[in-house]
């Protein structure tokens, strides 16, 4: 029996998506519920399972083609058996030697497969210690390491166009100045298209750009009260809690203090109005190999440091996955992100629109400072604050990083509301 694959439905907010990527090829089995297809949209990448188990009879969109909510994309043969020899159909593209290549390589998690892809490596160099010989990224990590320049596969595809016969006569030879360069590696080129994620935040950016006047004020913080804190109760957080205690709950619990005394921060602008929020859904900005994605802590003022924590990692590992949830990077009333991570020193955010306000955290580093009458050596961080200037006056969104500040350099303050 024959079933459809189709396309998930989409939220309101996503019109279409790409196919990123077939798991499976006609001819192979598929267990229920198996990943089958990756289907990229502007916001996440929707895994598309296996309806039941049987055999991919054939691909009706390969990678690439754009696709909308229900559309047929394949079709199953529910309770077949896999075919050694079944053929690639044209949407799936390449030739029958080349499926029945592709079939014979050993399953490869999605992480595994970006990195093979980034570097041009075949599933068939690399040896996997998965589950059922499963690739990942690990294996690949391991064969970038120590793998050999020129590979078995890589030796019979040079045998193969070596023997391969001419159909037209080769080309005149380039000319010495031409080899030479060419030689010398030249100036090579590589053109790929945008991710559907990346096009997304370029376009958001140049909106917040074009439709806000965005302002950034900037202070410094002593970190020291806070480093001191973790350094005392680590340990025992940690044990307690399973989670490991960092600066980030710190500034998202100083955050929403701050939101609390400065609505407008936390407001947006909708047309002619302001729409106060009464709730607190904080942003927090981690990097994944496709962009930047910003999902969201629901109901902030409500978690305490070790969920605010554990949330905090379990998005950061499942945005490396591709694996977050359309819901959970939708919406959010004020935005934390932390180039200090990577280094960076001082920077100015952009908002995330339609929200008023980002707060930028940055590398922590020990500079001499005056304190009663002497220099003294401090771990010091520079905070940035961009907000939209159309909302927020200078004078709150100044007082509003000093509250920042104020916080996180007498922690104390968060426990007594002062």
């Amino acid at each position: 029996m024959s079933v459809e694959i189709k396309v998930p439905s989409f939220p309101e907010s996503v019109a279409d998506g790409t196919v990123l990527r077939w798991n499976k090829r006609p001819g192979e089995a598929v267990a229920r519920d198996e990943t089958l297809v990756e289907i990229e949209t502007d916001k996440v990448v929707f895994e598309v399972p296996a309806p039941a188990a049987g055999v991919l009879e054939g691909i009706e969109q390969g990678e690439g083609e754009v696709v909308t909510s229900g559309q047929v994309i394949g079709r199953l043969r529910e309770g077949g058996t896999a075919e050694a020899t079944a053929a690639a159909s044209p949407a799936a593209g390449g030739t029958e030697a080349d499926s029945e290549n592709r079939g014979a390589n050993p399953p490869v998690s999605p992480s595994a497969r970006r990195l093979l892809e980034q570097h041009g490596i075949e599933a068939s160099q690399v040896t996997g210690t998965g589950k059922d010989g499963r690739i990942l990224k690990e294996d690949v990590e391991q064969h970038l390491e120590h793998g050999s320049e020129v590979t078995t596969a890589d030796q019979a595809r040079q045998e193969a166009a070596q023997t391969r016969p001419q159909k037209a006569p080769a080309p005149p030879p380039p000319e010495p100045a031409a080899a030479a360069a060419a030689g010398a590696g030249g100036r090579e080129e590589k053109r790929v298209p945008m991710t559907r994620l990346r096009a997304r935040v370029a376009e958001r950016l140049l909106e917040a750009q074009h439709n806000a006047a965005i302002l950034t004020t900037f202070n410094e913080v002593d970190m020291q009260p806070v480093m001191q804190l973790r350094q005392r109760y680590r340990e025992a957080f940690e044990t307690r809690h399973g989670v490991k205690l960092g600066f980030m709950s710190f500034f998202v619990k100083a955050a929403v203090e701050a939101l609390r005394r400065f609505p407008e921060v936390n407001a947006s602008i909708d047309g002619n109005d302001v729409v106060y929020h009464g709730y607190f859904d904080i942003g927090i900005a981690v990097s994944s190999p496709r962009g930047l994605v910003v999902p969201i802590l629901r109901d902030a003022d409500a978690l305490g440091l070790a969920e605010i924590e554990g949330r905090i990692l379990d998005f950061a590992q499942r945005a490396q996955q591709g694996r977050l949830e359309l819901d959970e990077i939708t919406g959010g009333t004020f935005t934390i992100t932390n180039g200090g991570v990577f280094g960076s020193m001082l920077s100015t955010p952009i908002i995330n629109p339609p929200q008023s306000g980002i707060l930028g955290m940055h590398r922590i580093q020990e500079r001499p400072m005056a304190e009663n009458g002497e220099v003294v050596i401090r771990p010091m961080m520079y905070l940035a604050l961009s907000y939209d200037h159309r909302l927020i006056d200078g004078r709150e969104a100044v007082q509003f990083l000093v509250t920042i500040k104020d916080m996180i350099e007498d922690p104390a303050r968060l426990l007594l509301d002062v």
